[in-house]
């Protein structure tokens, strides 16, 4: 799984985020105006010939042949475009992590991750007429290792509005693991920023860090509270050895997102390297203790036990998550995985039961589906998010306390 591609952080080792979580982590660190002004040095977008929400004519015309695009409701509009993206008989989008386009770019490459497609989606959309929005949602993240590079990817579709009541919300997932969902509408200069970060991200991989630095740059400058893209700025500061403005750029992105794990585990591999052990020792005492209480780190433990075979470790990590977050339906699945592999069919089938109740019995619960069209009555909607936990450091003092 790599959703929410681009909306990535860096990290040379495994660190969960979980979702409202934050961690109160109080140093030494103070800001300097002087590091920040060389760090945002521009005064203009720095490509301003890349449209991501741009539609050629090409697009328009076929848009028209296939589609009645005047005087049609909006459910009609929005189960139609739907199919024009994902049938087979028209463009069947396929999911590609390998690059990030525009529009107009994925609708000649038919594949992409679910930024490029929420691009040509929403683009689409008001071309035709519907309210349509970027939309960012909180599920497990998910991690690929690429080279020296750790790239963590979460999530992002589509939503707007139908009527007073109805709304819509559009998918491009290969699959996505269940979470509680949080999510949250985005200006289009947000997304364009996560798509310059996605660029970004994808010029570090290819090792071309000039040219990552200048994207993710042209990032910040769209969108300075861009949070992932200050934690791959200190990566790509790093790559150049220039550990100043890296542990700065670490230090923002964690002042920015209390969330982001991410930064602060960089900034330990920074203090290591640079021969500071005290102050390695007490991030990554908070990244440990972190973990041991965040459900997503022990699911995630479960299933690398799982995939090596050690089912006993995997029941103890999958038990520890399930009590940690007991509604959480992926725990309750990954422990019916272990006891059908420990022969214990009657626990299983229990675990597989508890999973399908969290599911009826949670409408805010993230689902993948087959169906990338869904359509809410608001009224039905409770609540769009959940607790998470609180996580306080104080400097010297360790004391145990985030995606797609």
């Amino acid at each position: 799984m790599n959703i929410r591609i681009g909306i990535a952080s860096l990290s040379g080792s495994l660190v969960l985020l979980a979702g409202c979580a934050t961690i109160d982590l109080e140093t030494d660190y103070v800001f300097d105006p002087a590091l920040y002004a060389q760090v945002i040095d521009q005064t203009s977008d720095n490509y301003p010939e890349i449209d991501p929400l741009s539609l050629d004519d090409e697009i328009k015309q076929w848009l028209h042949e296939n589609m009645e695009v005047d005087g049609r409701g909006e459910e009609y509009l929005v189960s139609t475009l739907q199919d024009l993206l994902y049938g087979e008989d028209f463009l069947n989008i396929q999911y590609s992590d390998a690059k990030t386009h525009t529009a107009v770019e994925i609708f000649h490459a038919r594949e992409g991750n679910c930024l490029s497609v929420m691009n040509l989606y929403v683009a689409m959309a008001r071309y035709v007429g519907l309210d349509a929005n970027f939309q960012t949602v909180e599920v497990q993240p998910s991690w690929d290792r690429r080279g020296d590079l750790l790239v963590v990817s979460q999530h992002i579709n589509a939503t707007g509005r139908l009527s007073a009541r109805e709304y819509y919300v559009v998918d491009f997932t290969p699959e996505i693991a269940l979470q509680s969902m949080t999510e949250s509408i985005v200006s289009d200069a947000v997304a364009r920023s996560l798509y310059f970060n996605n660029l970004g991200v994808e010029a570090l991989v290819a090792g071309e860090t000039a040219q990552a630095m200048g994207y993710i740059k042209n990032a910040l400058f769209i969108d300075p509270a861009n949070s992932f893209a200050w934690n791959n700025l200190g990566t790509a500061y790093r790559r150049l050895d220039n550990e100043e403005l890296a542990e700065f750029s670490y230090h923002f992105s964690f002042n920015l997102d209390k969330t982001n794990a991410t930064a602060i585990n960089n900034l330990v591999k920074l203090f290591r390297a640079q021969g500071d052990e005290e102050r390695a020792r007490q991030y990554a005492s908070v990244i440990d203790r972190f973990n041991q209480r965040n459900p997503y780190f022990q699911y995630a433990q479960g299933r690398r036990a799982y995939e090596q075979g050690n089912y006993g470790a995997a029941r103890l990590y999958f038990r520890r998550a399930v009590r940690l977050k007991p509604f959480e339906p992926s725990f309750h699945t990954g422990l019916a995985m272990v006891y059908v592999q420990l022969g214990e069919l009657n626990l299983a089938r229990d675990a597989r039961e508890e999973a399908e109740n969290v599911l009826a019995a949670n409408s805010e619960i993230y689902r993948p589906s087959d169906r990338r069209l869904r359509i809410f009555d608001r009224n039905s909607i409770l609540s769009s998010s959940s607790p998470g936990l609180t996580i306080q450091l104080r400097r010297g003092t360790p004391v145990e306390p985030a995606p797609n």
